[in-house]
């Protein structure tokens, strides 16, 4: 196997504060620990609003043999942003990270000297967090649930990785859109190696990620990577049967004993309000689903790239 050349691929949202520090950090730790491995940088900014495009542009002039660009027409998700900078990677293989610092780019180290040793997929997951409280509890929530689909799922997850040629052209050749880019990469089942690690606290701005795109994510993780929600509906179906089953008994002794069991409009009501509601969840889900394929036979892209520096080598 050849080792000549690896490309970063940052995905860069709100990240303008950083960048120049991401950059430096990367091409120390490449200077003095992996010289000999031809690194590259591709950034793609996701529609960003804070002048990162801006500030990219300043870091490509500076390093035009060194940092690629890719500017997506508007923000279209981190998943897709990495998958834009994954399509136009030509390298033996590729590394994620993050833009906000938060991943120590001393990693990039210690992936590689990985991949070397034959792994054709490299995690670093988060061990450790600096971040709130409810964070930390939604997190662990969130990847409980894909351990049942991925047992080799790290319990904090993982956003900075390797992935060698291999690896990645298998990844690409996935179709779907909506998708739980962690689990897929766990999926392949090719050669892993984990490498923990205690991830940072963000030393500019605020995180962007909000409590609807964690849920978006999570939604992404619970339909793509498990029949969770399915088994449950027909599961609930069931209970909800027997349950009836079981009133319907209760009625017939409560006639034959001149009873009428909890007489009254307020139980009607209530069973018929938890009933209804648990039908207009199942259709929700459904829903999900059926919305999830329409979308896919769509056949719109992932992502549209407005702008690439340099054309030539990206």
């Amino acid at each position: 196997m050849k080792y000549e050349s690896v490309a970063v691929v940052v995905p860069v949202y709100q990240n303008r504060e950083s960048l120049a520090d991401l950059l430096q950090q990367i091409f120390s730790v490449h200077a003095e620990h992996a010289s000999d491995i031809d690194l590259s940088v591709i950034f793609v900014d996701d529609g960003s609003t804070d002048g990162s495009w801006g500030e990219l542009t300043k870091l490509h002039s500076a390093n035009p043999s060194r940092v690629s660009l890719i500017k997506l027409s508007r923000n279209f998700g981190q998943v897709n942003a990495i998958l834009a900078g994954y399509a136009h990677a030509s390298s033996n293989a590729v590394i994620t990270m993050s833009a906000d610092l938060q991943d120590p780019p001393e990693l990039l180290a210690k992936m590689i000297d990985k991949w070397r040793s034959g792994s054709d997929v490299v995690i670093a997951h988060r061990a450790q967090r600096d971040d709130d409280l409810l964070s930390r509890i939604f997190s662990r929530a969130a990847y409980r649930v894909a351990r049942r689909a991925h047992p080799d799922m790290p319990k904090g997850g993982f956003d900075c990785m390797l992935m060698s040629r291999k690896a990645l052209d298998i990844l690409l050749s996935f179709p779907s859109r909506h998708r739980f880019l962690q689990g897929d990469i766990l999926w392949l089942g090719l050669p892993t190696s984990f490498i923990p690690y205690a991830r940072q606290a963000r030393p500019h701005g605020r995180s962007t990620w909000s409590f609807s795109r964690k849920f978006k994510y999570f939604t992404d993780l619970l339909l793509d990577s498990s029949f969770v929600p399915i088994k449950a509906m027909s599961r609930l179906g069931f209970l909800i049967a027997f349950l009836g089953m079981l009133y319907a008994v209760i009625i017939v002794f409560a006639r034959l004993a001149n009873e009428t069991p909890w007489p009254g409009w307020a139980p009607i009501m209530v069973t018929l309000l938890i009933v209804g509601g648990l039908i207009m969840v199942m259709l929700g889900v459904i829903g999900e689903y059926l919305w999830r394929i329409y979308d896919d036979i769509k056949g719109r892209p992932r992502y549209i790239v407005e702008e690439m520096w340099p054309t030539d080598r990206l």
